[in-house]
């Protein structure tokens, strides 16, 4: 799977297919058309290079995602973790909790986390 990280602007398109989905890509051409002021050739171009990327799919004139947004944001942090900290989530939390300091509440969801995943 090729690199999946989005820009902004492609980041904004693969909003308005995940917050219709499924959709006709007529559909996303006016959609695209409105919110992007897009032509309908750039609208298609788009299109197939996050196909190409195995985020979407266009088939038989519909278009769907292959992933979720959840799954695609999982997927761009594990990259991030795996890049910058060596897969080390642990280094990962500590990096970021030197500048934010979790409150007790964000604490406790991720023991709550950690003990669900032990569980399974």
């Amino acid at each position: 799977m090729e690199d999946l990280k989005l820009g902004a602007v492609e980041a904004r398109f693969a909003d308005i297919i995940w917050d219709n989905e499924p959709l006709s890509s007529g559909s996303l051409v006016k959609l695209c058309e409105r919110q992007l002021e897009w032509k309908k050739s750039t609208t298609y171009t788009v299109l197939k290079r996050l196909c190409e990327r195995g985020i979407f799919r266009n088939e038989n004139g519909m278009v769907s995602s292959v992933m979720t947004k959840a799954e695609y944001s999982a997927a761009q942090s594990e990259k991030f973790v795996e890049e910058t900290f060596d897969g080390s989530l642990p280094a990962f939390l500590a990096a970021f909790s030197t500048r934010k300091k979790l409150t007790k509440e964000e604490i406790e969801e991720i023991k709550r986390m950690i003990d669900s995943y032990g569980k399974e």
